[in-house]
């Protein structure tokens, strides 16, 4: 799916301030956030959390970003902060852009089909090494996600980038041959360690020994107990 639909944004011009106002604004349920690029000066600026979310939607649609009620202009997020606990989300970076210029950006690679394929269905395990892709696109073809099918993989496949097909007009950045998207591996068997099994096998052997003196019958000439035989002692 491509961000050919633009979204609005309207935000409040703020003047820089020190991390403590910043976290009074958060309180209030609002997102600071920065605009820059297009030859102008960087804006910061502050936006209701609901809203903000609501636009971010789409991850890389194009944002018609108008602060204070002035001109709108087309920006695309450069980077999003988020609260690593929570997950909330602390401040955004938003750029500027011309429609007609192709920029870099980030996008989300999804794998589909995976449970259908061979190699899982033999208890493979489908691991998905690389989760976002760069590409190179117009602001308005850059595709919320890439989408590929791994329903074919086999035992011990691996998939590089150059598998991908990416959606008209967009380019792949990254190392066709060299970046690895997925692999699809035997199941891991955990072996007992060595060690464990030599000391089982040292104890099975010290529970079946005997120990040195029982069993055997006394020496010749020497009673049990450690005495002499009566009548054998040296003095009268």
């Amino acid at each position: 799916m491509a961000a050919s639909d633009t979204t609005s944004l309207q935000v409040e011009r703020r003047e820089p301030e020190g991390s403590r106002a910043t976290r009074r604004l958060r309180r209030t349920g609002q997102v600071p956030g920065v605009v820059y690029g297009g030859g102008d000066e960087p804006i910061t600026f502050q936006v209701d959390a609901r809203i903000l979310r609501s636009a971010l939607a789409h991850g890389g649609a194009v944002i018609d970003l108008a602060v204070d009620g002035g001109t709108a202009q087309p920006v695309v997020v450069k980077e999003e902060q988020h609260d690593p606990v929570t997950g909330r989300l602390l401040h955004v970076d938003l750029l500027r852009v011309r429609l007609d210029r192709a920029i870099e950006a980030t996008t989300i690679l999804e794998l589909i089909g995976g449970e259908e394929s061979p190699g899982v269905k033999e208890g493979g395990i489908l691991e998905q090494v690389t989760r976002e892709l760069n590409i190179e696109a117009l602001p308005t073809n850059i595709p919320d996600t890439i989408e590929h099918d791994v329903s074919a993989m086999e035992m011990n496949d691996t998939l590089t980038l150059s598998a991908i097909t990416a959606p008209e007009g967009v380019t792949l950045l990254d190392d066709l041959e060299e970046t690895v998207v997925a692999t699809l591996s035997p199941p891991r068997v955990e072996e007992e360690p060595e060690e464990e099994i030599e000391e089982e096998t040292e104890l099975v052997g010290e529970e079946g020994e005997v120990p040195e003196g029982e069993g055997e019958a006394p020496a010749e000439g020497v009673e049990e107990g450690g005495g002499e035989p009566e009548g054998e002692s040296g003095g009268e």
